[in-house]
């Protein structure tokens, strides 16, 4: 019986990663990804799935980014009912995402019900806080190089360290006992000579890769990103401003605040309140000391001390009574909240009140997908929507390219250059049209691969 793999999403465009591999008569899913960005692509959450849920034996995850694990719960309500493989550092940030998510799904559908902007009668959400908690029953813990049955024993993968966030993995897929041939899920790749995570580890052998080309047809900037992270803040605190920094809760949070307090210690700017306006990142920091161990040399040496991120204001909001009023306060500060690509959370409220208003400076330091308010202000919009009310902009929009937890196109390259022998086939996922069409040109230049670019919905056979 011949095996294949679907591209079911992350094909052609950045977000829902997800994979389904069919080998002997059984359905494993790599990754479960919301799709985020255009709404083209995110009514693609509420499309009937293409095979039923109830049929997928088994999940295994990359990472814990809601754009590879955020359809989860929508799984589990459609009927599936096998376990989800993760590492322990993904189990413990999913536990944070996924009811997080539930949460923000409800209270938009809630919103949208309340004052009527949604075109659905009435507006509902993709599924639950409480389906979210059961999701993660289902999560099945496994470290990193420990080759583990998947599928009832048809299958087996082992995931290996990709840096780019807590728990992060490669999945390395083949069957039990070394018989055909092996599958390489690169889900997202980390950077190279970072603080806070190690390096990504090197490539294996392997006949079918897939990797992300997030950048794939940029590099990320050689300034002095902590000189324009100085310039940044000094600037707003000077105008009496506050600088929104739209934040991803896991990953990100932890590296800005780190570079802060960098500045800091150095005495190059002076101290600021900070406020985290995240539960779920101040969560996250707790499992970042847990997991120390993994952590990169420099913070490894500081296992225990959550003070490697705490500059000297550092204030956690954890209530929505201390957020409104953060909201509502005045004088320079600083502050880092979700989500990320301003697609929801808290930091649409602080958007809501800052952007009017020139004082104030709105730095984005992640990639922003197209179709996204993050997107649309890094472009130059002069007014955004946020809670059905248009919120004009005179706020300074500024984006920070070095703090991507995205590999460039010249690391991806350092990564491929890692492998001991070229893979069968490598396909380009997690990226947009261009992104990936220039580094295709590249690797087929350089490393002269075999390259390929799915679209969604395409069905290969693998070697499994």
């Amino acid at each position: 019986m011949s095996s294949t793999l679907t591209f079911l999403g992350a094909a052609r465009t950045v977000t829902g990663s997800r994979y389904l591999v069919e080998a002997a008569g059984k359905r494993v899913l790599v990754d479960c990804g919301m799709f985020q960005g255009l709404k083209e692509l995110r009514l693609r959450n509420w499309a009937e799935p293409t095979v039923p849920s109830s049929s997928i034996d088994d999940v295994v995850l990359t990472h814990a980014h809601l754009d590879h694990v955020g359809m989860l719960p929508r799984l589990v309500v459609q009927g599936f009912k096998g376990r989800i493989f993760c590492t322990p550092g993904t189990q413990d940030l999913c536990s944070l995402v996924l009811p997080d998510a539930g949460r923000l799904q409800e209270e938009e559908a809630e919103r949208a019900n309340r004052y009527g902007y949604s075109k659905h009668k009435p507006a509902r959400p993709l599924f639950t806080e409480e389906d979210a908690i059961r999701t993660l029953r289902l999560l099945q813990p496994v470290g990193y190089e420990r080759p583990i049955p998947v599928a009832g024993g048809s299958l087996e993968v082992e995931f290996l360290p990709a840096g780019h966030l807590l728990g992060a993995a490669y999945v390395r897929m083949r069957r039990p006992g070394g018989e055909g041939g092996t599958v390489l899920f690169g889900g997202d790749l980390g950077r190279y000579n970072r603080p806070i995570l190690p390096d990504p580890s090197n490539g294996v052998q392997t006949d079918v890769l897939l990797v992300e080309s997030t950048y794939g047809d940029r590099s990320h900037p050689e300034e002095d990103e902590a000189e324009r992270l100085r310039t940044l803040i000094t600037e707003t605190a000077d105008r009496q401003g506050k600088l929104i920094i739209p934040s991803f809760a896991i990953g990100r949070v932890e590296e800005v605040l780190y570079a802060i307090k960098q500045l800091e210690d150095t005495g190059k700017i002076k101290p600021l309140k900070v406020y985290v306006d995240s539960p779920m990142a101040l969560q996250a920091l707790q499992f970042y000391q847990r997991h120390a161990h993994e952590l990169d040399d420099d913070l490894h040496k500081r296992r225990g001390q959550v003070c490697a991120f705490c500059t000297a204001r550092f204030t956690p909001v954890a209530t929505p009574q201390d957020s409104r009023a953060v909201v509502e306060s005045r004088g320079p500060a600083i502050v880092i909240s979700s989500s990320g690509m301003a697609t929801g959370g808290r930091v649409l409220h602080h958007l809501a009140r800052a952007l009017p208003d020139p004082k104030n400076t709105v730095l984005f330091v992640g990639f922003q997908a197209a179709g996204t308010r993050g997107r649309h202000l890094i472009e130059g919009a002069t007014e955004v929507k946020i809670h059905g009310q248009f919120i004009p902009v005179h706020a300074r929009i500024e984006k920070l390219n070095g703090m991507s937890a995205h590999a460039d196109s010249g690391e991806i390259m350092r990564w491929l250059k890692t492998f001991p022998a070229p893979p069968g086939t490598t396909y380009l996922v997690h990226g947009e049209p261009s992104a990936q069409d220039t580094l295709q040109k590249r690797i087929e230049a350089e490393l002269a691969w075999n390259v390929q670019v799915p679209r969604h919905g395409d069905r290969v056979p693998v070697p499994l």
